[in-house]
């Protein structure tokens, strides 16, 4: 029954996309996406916060139900942070260190929570369009249905991994996160 609502999901959410092979790609990896045990990449997530930026690494995994854990790897004087972010809520461990960024979007958001909004994007956010742009597909996607909603474009690259992500509130570009290595479990 789940994947018989998720087929129908997928096909409503992503009507926002031109006809044809970009569509049909937008809908393939998102079925790979759902049907999968989870994801793994590395992301470099950097925060604009209009008078300063902050930029740092993380290798992230997801699993089935798209809850996420990170461990942050650069700068080194945040590195071994680790992380678990869910539907819920979230939790860090650190032993020393510590992770201050205020949470943006007005308190939708915070850094460390870029990559698992990415995530549940891809997975159940409304697609409002797609296209080719330059070899990548570019999807544009909304995180919900309120007026508030947080606006993500995110490139596939070739092969349909992602390989950058950017999140928006209100017309302004708040997060960035370019992805490496990225598999589907």
């Amino acid at each position: 029954m789940k994947r018989i609502i998720a087929i129908f999901l997928l096909a409503v959410l992503l009507t926002g996309c031109a006809a044809g092979g970009d569509m049909d790609r937008a809908m393939a990896f998102r079925a790979k996406l759902l049907a999968g045990k989870g994801t793994s990449f590395d992301a470099r997530i950097t925060a604009d916060y209009g008078d300063k930026f902050y930029t740092f690494a993380a290798f992230c995994q997801t699993d089935a139900q798209g809850n996420l854990t990170f461990e942050v790897r650069e700068p080194e004087t945040i590195a071994g942070i680790t992380g678990s972010i869910t539907q819920g809520g979230g939790k860090l461990t650190f032993d020393g260190n510590a992770l201050a960024f205020d949470t943006m979007a007005d308190g939708q958001i915070s850094p460390v929570s870029g990559p698992w909004v990415l995530m549940k994007a891809l997975r159940s956010g409304y697609l409002t369009s797609c296209a080719v742009e330059d070899g990548n597909l570019r999807l544009a996607v909304d995180d919900s249905y309120a007026d508030d909603a947080l606006h993500l474009d995110v490139w596939l690259d070739g092969g349909d991994c992602p390989i950058r992500g950017e999140i928006y509130w209100q017309g302004r570009r708040i997060l960035s996160i370019d992805i490496e290595n990225f598999t589907i479990l």
